[in-house]
């Protein structure tokens, strides 16, 4: 029987590890010590910090594993690619790992690979981060260089933001430097897909639900297709193309931001694993096949096998979130039930008494819809009475949100 390590055992991994249950695979998982579901799911746990590469890799060496993976974070994946050049398997090289994995050199890869990015300077301090935006031109974005989920990212208008943007980004950060970028214009779209021996084998644009926080853009869902013209998504080909080959990413599932402006493609960053926000789930709605599937063939180095047919089904997912701090209360669950029963996926992280946050980020969901719908006014719609089956303190989150 085949071994695989997954690294991290959240919500995004979850549906991970229960695939490479099903595929017949003896399943280790290994993450920080919490309350986290997937190590309910998984042949083996070990409760061990994902960064710490070492470790793993000793893990790795001790159980004979076939591969490692990991779905909807980037801290793990520099791990990823060091157990890959260690062991000889499957998957992301460390070099292409760390530059995935680090903002600064992520951008210093696209300038050498003549990807169509931002202008982006490097800081080390305070008094370096004025003169950057002051070079660059307000706005800019003040980017933490190695978090996920939007944290310590902020696009800021004036000076005056400066000194708050710049410490909320050393603050999430493990590096000593931090990143100006100019702020791109036009739409903002995600792209994910897979590369298989240096070739795209899949190309998956598609649309972002966002919501703003502190001038930030912060992920909320997404939403396939993405409807362009064939000259813009050839040019999302391209530019894709020069991103991974620039960075080096290779037999792995791949993440990135980019902008449309016209007839102009801009890569925003890029990382060398599938997103989060339910991508996975959408892509195999959308085109036909489990993508969850394919990530461990990929890690594994068994032939990745994509959809022969055409199949494109639309689809959306959103997270569920909280305008307020405050306590589970209640849940309808005939109503979610009911929901359900109309073939819409409802996922909670919560339960009944359990505490939740206000929303901050993309970390700070409370559960997700998924829905093949080609709506949102639909979709929003479904998410409502979804919202409506949630009491936080005597409230439903669907009178909270209209307040």
């Amino acid at each position: 029987m085949d071994k695989i390590m997954i690294l991290g055992a959240s919500v995004y991994q979850v549906p991970l590890i229960k695939t490479a249950k099903r595929m017949g695979l003896y399943t280790i998982v290994s993450s920080m010590p919490g309350a986290y579901p997937g190590f309910d799911y998984a042949d083996k746990a070990y409760y061990i910090n994902t960064v710490d590469k070492e470790a793993i890799l000793e893990i790795c060496r001790k159980e004979g594993v076939n591969g490692i993976c990991t779905s909807g974070t980037d801290v793990a994946v520099a791990t990823i690619g060091y157990v890959n050049d260690q062991m000889g398997l499957s998957g992301i090289s460390e070099i292409a790992a760390d530059k995935a994995c680090d903002k600064f050199q992520m951008k210093e890869a696209f300038a050498e690979g003549n990807v169509a990015a931002s202008r982006y300077v490097r800081v080390t301090s305070l008094e370096e981060a004025y003169a950057a935006a002051e070079q660059i031109g307000y706005p800019v974005v003040v980017k933490c260089v190695d978090s996920s989920g939007s944290r310590g990212i902020n696009v800021i208008d004036t000076r005056d933001e400066m000194k708050t943007a710049y410490e909320e980004a050393v603050r999430y950060s493990r590096k000593d430097y931090v990143l100006i970028e100019s702020k791109l214009g036009g739409h903002e779209i995600g792209v994910d897909g897979m590369v298989e021996n240096g070739e795209l084998i899949l190309l998956a644009p598609h649309e972002k639900f966002t919501y703003k926080f502190r001038g930030a853009t912060m992920p909320a869902g997404h939403a396939f297709p993405y409807k362009c013209s064939d000259k813009v998504y050839d040019e999302i080909a391209k530019q894709i193309t020069l991103a991974t080959r620039s960075l080096g990413i290779d037999n792995t599932a791949f993440n990135s931001d980019v902008f449309v402006d016209g007839d102009e493609v801009y890569i925003i960053e890029m990382g060398g694993r599938a997103g989060a926000t339910c991508i996975p789930e959408l892509i195999s709605i959308y085109y036909g096949f489990d993508f969850y599937e394919q990530m461990i063939n990929n890690a594994l180095g068994r032939p990745v096998v994509m959809p022969e047919g055409d199949v494109r089904v639309p689809c959306m997912a959103k997270l569920l979130m909280s305008p307020v701090d405050g306590t589970i209360s209640y849940i309808d669950e005939e109503k979610l039930d009911a929901i359900r029963g109309e073939g819409i996926t409802v996922k909670l992280d919560y339960g009944v008494g359990d505490s939740i946050e206000k929303m901050y980020n993309g970390t700070t969901r409370i559960g997700h819809v998924i829905a093949a719908v080609d709506d949102e006014d639909e979709f929003d719609r479904i998410k409502d009475r979804v919202y409506s089956a949630m009491f936080v303190d005597g409230r439903t989150l669907e009178e909270l949100w209209r307040d």
